[in-house]
């Protein structure tokens, strides 16, 4: 019996867009960044970042958390509030030399019609049928960074993280990786930074539950049953510079510019070939006395082909500030775009940082 509907289209739509096995873009979520302070200057944060949030960009920047603890937490919702990426770290200073942090990663679409049984074997319909589910894809960060007692300046630091990724009642996977991180700064406001994500190709292993009306749908359309597997995500390099200036006055200046590397082959990124794809980002951030920063960022470079059959070069302007209050209250806000400018719709961000000594009073 024929059981499809616009709903059952649309769920099977977005099941399949998550269910894709190709190693070249697995767990995507990981690499759209947080925080509104890297998604205002374009990610480029591998050299500068230096808080709980560190984790993700680099975890050798934990090392220098300007207080003892670090909570830091972020809402984003994109395509029209369809999907919700939300994030949340604690980190703390065990002494001057190590720090841990532990991060939370979300990003799903929740929500979801289930219409597989909308339609009884008599043909009826019956709306009380439809059920719910979410797809979403989570990620748990351990992080460890140590700063080199005799070369000032030099830190090293790593992420073990575990993958979960659910949609709904259909299918799961469970993944496993390593991150490794190096940052290094010295007292002329110079900066470096090198991260190796997925530094042993981080696994997923995919296993399906599927029944049988799921199954008919399949067979039905002609596509593929999908069956447990493993799915494996590539390393990826990124390199950083970064040069930090007094203006006088109070006012400071940063510049930072990150090269993302990969090596799965040519990706539509300005520098790529068949060994290697480079990714350039480029921000900027601008301060007086580092209570308020004004932050912009270029990113995200395209090549595409326009209706003249002509190619041409589009990029990503990103835009944010931030108020700092003594380390111990920080809000940041970025208005930025999750992919192509011309597809995408910007979003409003906003990421809280709390930080302290102690909790309680001496």
């Amino acid at each position: 019996m024929k059981k499809t509907s616009f709903f059952l289209i649309f769920t099977f739509f977005i099941s399949t867009a998550l269910w894709s096995q190709t190693a070249k873009y697995s767990n995507e979520f990981l690499s759209l960044g947080l925080g509104a302070r890297g998604l205002g200057m374009s990610n480029a944060m591998t050299a500068i970042t230096d808080d709980v949030t560190s984790a993700y960009w680099n975890p050798a920047g934990l090392s220098r958390m300007k207080k003892n603890y670090q909570l830091s937490l972020m809402h984003a919702e994109y395509f029209a509030g369809i999907a919700k990426y939300d994030y949340g770290a604690i980190g703390y200073k065990i002494d001057d030399r190590s720090t841990v942090a532990f991060s939370y990663i979300r990003f799903g679409v929740d929500n979801i019609m289930n219409t597989t049984e909308l339609i009884d074997n008599q043909g009826n319909i019956d709306y009380d049928r439809i059920t719910y589910f979410s797809a979403a894809d989570n990620a748990f960060l351990l992080s460890y960074a140590h700063n080199f007692e005799k070369v000032k300046g030099l830190a090293l630091g790593g992420n073990a993280k575990i993958i979960y990724r659910k949609i709904g009642q259909f299918a799961n996977a469970w993944g496993f990786g390593l991150d490794l991180g190096l940052q290094y700064h010295n007292e002329k406001g110079w900066q470096a930074g090198a991260m190796l994500r997925d530094a042993t190709s981080t696994f997923n292993a995919w296993s399906y539950s599927l029944t049988p009306e799921v199954i008919e749908v399949y067979l039905s359309t002609d596509n593929e049953i999908p069956e447990n597997s493993l799915e494996l995500t590539v390393p990826q390099l990124l390199l950083s510079g970064a040069k930090e200036m007094n203006l006088g006055k109070g006012f400071h200046a940063t510049f930072a510019l990150d090269f993302n590397c990969t090596f799965d082959g040519k990706r539509n990124t300005l520098i790529k070939s068949n060994f290697m794809s480079i990714d350039p980002r480029f921000g900027m951030e601008f301060d007086y006395k580092k209570i308020i920063a004004l932050r912009a960022g270029i990113g995200n470079f395209q090549q595409e082909i326009d209706f003249d059959n002509k190619g041409k070069t589009t990029l990503q302007i990103n835009f944010g500030i931030g108020i700092n209050i003594k380390d111990i209250f920080t809000i940041d806000y970025a208005f930025t775009d999750i992919g192509d400018v011309s597809i995408a719709i910007y979003s409003h961000v906003f990421s809280l940082r709390v930080g302290l000594d102690r909790f309680t009073k001496k």
